[in-house]
């Protein structure tokens, strides 16, 4: 007997037929069930899903506290006047402040010496002033009220030893510590606190006031015709709280529009599993065609179930998320400088990133539901995949993202972005370049149907499958190439701002280097400041300490009292140290022949061929002195000289010394040792340091650009590993019947291991080859610069890891992970 199934006609209105809201209802609830019976087949989206709002939450949280409180440098106060401490008229000026705007907050400061390249200061402040209380805080014990009496911060009391209670010396004072203090606003800011009006002699005075500023509207302080406060004292400088800093975007806006991005690459995952799970039950959803259920009831069983996980994955993911911001908050305080309030969040911000969460679920499943919609019912009860969409569909479309992303980071000034517009437009850029990328997936797809017959027939198996599958494939290779995408781009980035000879960057020394300086904090001709018997008691304490440390060289560092310049371009000065090259110094990097006309030696690459160059000098000594110069001086490109932005990577020959009459200062000794610098043996350096009034500088902790891109690197392939190794197996099961069959007949664990391998090692590739292409067109747009200059400084390595190592990764992990035999030579049940 032959069964015969006929199709059912559709309604004939949209909103007709089908059962209305009852049977809505109904299909909901199975959907529901659904979703409970397949809930392991959904974990890797739910988990995803997950991953990214909590990240968006603690993103959003560490991007709102970021920046600097409003109250740092005022307090409650909206304006302040700086005072030179050398004011003959300072009481009257500060009275005349006070008379004109009422209650006023004085604050003393006079700089001391701790050894390090970091200020500190000796401050006057009333702790119960009008308006400084947000900018100190007691952390133990009292407040100073005497003369003899004086606070500390943390930091300041680590360094000398003292607690409180104790006795701290300072300029041939003695003051009893009675207690423990900090800035809230700015936990860097190191300072010992003594009773208001016990500084003698301040350097500098910050008076806390309420004014507006000038044409701001009516009140004490405006006055629209100029561009400080009235009544002024001469020489202060006004500054103003809560000016706009140029329209720039908040930062809890740029890390959604981040997030929008992480969800699109979220999206694309999820899209892929959705319509894994549609074909799953494409059998299941022809049968309830067959009992009457309309093409919209058809597409909500799906739609419904992107809902469900996109519900359940908001929640969570906003729980998880403000779970690890809670332990996050009080590390954050220590690495931005400043105390976090944990509850100070953009929660407009949390809430659009768990609609995304929702929405973005929805959306990736309302293709496949549209697509499960159309199969007939036979095919569908056949379990017969559906036609794969023509590809050109998606070449236009790409084509009009990717030209209107790249014309977006072209406007958005590289480098030279100033905020605002500038970062809309590089935003939207972004954006519209990952779009454009996207859309061409499928096309890249396609390109595998051309595998020819000399091709293994496993490996023309698995091409085929993905050509065949490409609604899951494509979406797959997106994921891939968004997050080789990310890497690249990075890296790029990293490798235009590396390529700035003049604005050099990088870590400052090796973590087994420091710099015994002869000057203290501020001071820009120590070398005056000591005297010849100081110098000889500094060299002999940090010779002792050099040796206690085995140190393998003590490198004696001059200076000349000469820098570099540009002509013409401002704000693009040579920057770092300029040493001289004395003999000591080239013997000690081995360097031999130099060119003996050379002015300038520098181990930055393409520093020589910099044009309109200019040296300066004359001014050691004397900085109101106006500088001599030289144009066009000699520069000659060493790779032996180290690299750190504080070693001596850029010198001035003995010939230029003498060719402009130039003088050798002492500036101070590198110390290289055979062992990393421990935290104990920096700090018996810098109180050597304090002791003799001068200063130390060891490793800072800024990254090369090795690093920078390895790691960026490093985890894009993690990224896409995994993304491939969800997206393979996700692949493989839809195809677990033809699996079964090709055992049937024969098929060995290689063949099956091979089309695994395959498949994983092509969307590798393709992912590969496609994000880097684009990462790189991306990163030449916005750089600006030439060829050379936007990936001349990128890591070979990096462009090898991500071209070759990846795909490899991926056909080594699919080969290994594959290979064994079906449970069972059985179709899918009906569910």
């Amino acid at each position: 007997m032959t069964a015969t199934v006929l199709e059912q006609p559709a309604p004939a209105r949209a909103g007709t037929g089908g059962g209305g809201l009852p049977a809505r209802r109904a299909v909901m609830r199975w959907a529901l069930r659904m979703f409970r019976r397949e809930w392991r087949q959904q974990l890797l989206m739910l988990g995803m899903l997950i991953i990214a709002v909590a990240a968006t939450v603690i993103g959003a949280g560490v991007a709102a506290n970021t920046p600097p409180p409003p109250a740092a440098g005022f307090g409650t106060a909206t304006a302040s006047v700086t005072i030179p401490g050398s004011d003959p008229h300072l009481a009257a000026d500060i009275s005349s402040l006070r008379s004109r705007y009422g209650a006023v907050d004085v604050i003393e400061n006079q700089a001391i010496s701790t050894g390090s390249s970091q200020q500190a200061y000796l401050r006057a402040q009333d702790p119960h002033g009008s308006y400084g209380q947000p900018m100190l805080k007691l952390d133990s014990g009292s407040y100073p009220a005497q003369a003899d009496e004086v606070a500390l911060t943390q930091g300041l009391s680590t360094l000398y030893n003292v607690q409180a209670g104790g006795t701290w010396h300072q300029d041939g004072h003695s003051y009893r510590v009675t207690g423990i203090v900090e800035n809230p606003t700015n936990l860097l800011d190191e300072f010992a606190l003594v009773a208001p009006s016990q500084l003698t002699s301040p350097a500098q005075v910050t008076v806390l006031l309420d004014a507006q500023p000038p044409g701001s509207g009516t009140g004490p302080g405006s006055n629209a015709n100029r561009d400080t406060l009235p009544g002024l004292p001469q020489g202060a400088v006004a500054a103003f709280a809560g000016l706009s800093t140029g329209g720039s975007l908040s930062p809890a806006v740029i890390v959604l529009a981040i997030s929008v991005m992480g969800m699109v690459f979220v999206g694309l995952v999820a899209a892929a599993g959705f319509t894994v799970i549609a074909q799953r039950r494409l059998r299941a959803l022809g049968m309830i065609s067959a009992l009457g259920a309309t093409e919209r009831n058809v597409r909500l069983v799906t739609t419904a179930n992107g809902a469900f996980v996109g519900v359940i994955a908001a929640v969570a993911g906003a729980g998880l998320g403000l779970a690890g911001w809670l332990v996050y908050a009080p590390h954050l305080g220590t690495d931005t400088g400043h105390r976090v309030s944990a509850m100070h969040l953009p929660w407009w911000a949390i809430g659009l990133a768990m609609a995304l969460a929702v929405a973005t679920s929805i959306l990736a499943a309302r293709r496949p539901a549209k697509n499960m919609a159309r199969v007939p019912v036979v095919a569908a009860l056949a379990g017969r995949p559906g036609e794969p969409s023509a590809v050109h569909r998606s070449i236009l479309p790409g084509l009009l993202f990717l030209g209107a992303g790249l014309a977006c980071l072209f406007l958005s000034g590289g480098w030279g972005g100033t905020g605002g517009t500038d970062t809309l437009f590089l935003l939207g850029g972004l954006i519209g370049v990952v779009a454009g990328i996207f859309k061409f997936a499928p096309v890249s797809i396609a390109v595998l149907s051309a595998a020819g017959p000399r091709v293994a027939v496993s490996v023309r198996i698995a091409l085929r499958d993905l050509v065949r599958y490409r609604a899951r494939s494509g979406a797959a290779l997106a994921a891939v190439t968004f997050a080789t995408f990310l890497a690249m781009l990075i890296c790029v980035i990293a490798s235009v701002r590396f390529s700035n000879v003049l604005d050099y960057t990088g870590e400052n020394l090796t973590s087994s280097q420091l710099v015994f300086c002869t000057s203290a904090q501020g001071q820009t001709s120590s070398s005056q400041a000591l005297t010849h018997n100081q110098v000889a008691s500094l060299e002999q304490q940090m010779g002792n300490w050099a040796s206690s440390m085995h140190a393998t060289s003590v490198l004696t560092l001059a200076d000349a009292g000469a820098t570099l310049n540009q002509i013409g371009r401002n704000n693009n000065n040579f920057s770092g140290p300029l040493y001289v090259a004395t003999p000591q110094l080239l013997a000690q990097y081995g360097i031999k022949d130099v060119n003996p006309d050379a002015d300038i030696l520098s181990m930055r690459p393409g520093f020589s061929s910099e044009p309109s160059m200019q040296l300066a000098y004359g001014t050691l000594g004397n900085p109101d002195k106006l500088p001599a110069t030289a144009n066009n001086p000699v520069i000659e490109e060493v790779t032996g000289l180290p690299s750190g932005t504080s070693a001596p990577n850029t010198v001035i020959t003995e010939h230029a010394i003498a060719k402009y009459g130039l003088h050798e200062h002492l500036d101070g000794w590198l110390i290289t040792t055979p062992q990393p610098l421990t935290a104990q043996q920096i700090s018996q350096a810098r109180a050597i340091a304090v002791q003799d009034g001068v200063s130390i500088e060891s490793k800072s902790g800024e990254l090369d650009l090795g690093q920078i891109a390895n790691g960026a690197t490093i985890l894009g392939l993690l990224i896409a590993l995994g993304v491939l190794a969800m997206s393979v197996g996700l692949i493989r099961s839809e195809t677990a019947r033809d699996l079964r069959t090709l055992t049937a007949t024969g098929a060995s664990s290689t063949t099956r291991r091979t089309i695994t391998a395959a498949t994983a090692g092509a969307l590798g590739l393709l992912g590969a080859i496609l994000g880097t292409a684009g990462a790189m067109i991306a990163g030449l747009t916005w750089a600006h610069s030439s060829l050379t200059t936007t990936f001349g400084h990128v890591p070979t390595l990096d462009y090898l890891l991500l071209l070759v190592a990846l795909p490899a990764a991926a056909a080594a992990g699919g080969w290994l992970l594959a290979g064994r035999n079906p449970a069972t030579i059985a179709r899918q049940p009906m569910e």
